[in-house]
Formats: structure tokens, sequence, C-alpha cells
């Protein structure tokens, strides 16, 4: 199997700009992804956000104390 030379870099949502990036333009530490496509990640805080609230409903359900 080879391996694609050139793979798509993703895009990422920066944190620090607020803007979308395609490829890794800005720091590590400021950004969100890689995403699919540009509009997964201009929804990337929004991802995060149910991502978080997921794990902590899951921690309630597994700690018993769910509201």
């Amino acid at each position: 199997m080879t391996t694609d030379p050139n793979p798509d870099p993703g895009w990422y949502y920066n944190t620090r700009t607020g803007q979308v990036e395609h490829g890794e333009i800005g720091r590590a530490i400021d950004r969100l992804g890689p995403y699919p496509d540009r509009e997964t990640a201009e929804r990337a805080l929004q991802i995060a956000r149910e991502r978080t609230q997921a794990a902590d409903k899951a921690d309630r359900a597994w700690n018993n104390d769910d509201d």
C-alpha cells in the first residue's frame, strides 16, 4: 500500500482568531480539528460544546448522579 504524498491537510478552527484555516496555519494549541470541510470547521465550537455536554451526561450516569 502506498501513501498519498500530498494528503489533504484538513480544515481547522482557530480559537485565538475565530477563523477557519485550511491546513496547519495557526499554532496547534489554538486549533480545533482537523475537520473534513470548511462548513464543519465553522461549527467547531458548537461541536465541542455538544461533545462536552454528552461527556458530562455520561459522567453523571456513571456516577449514578443523573439529573
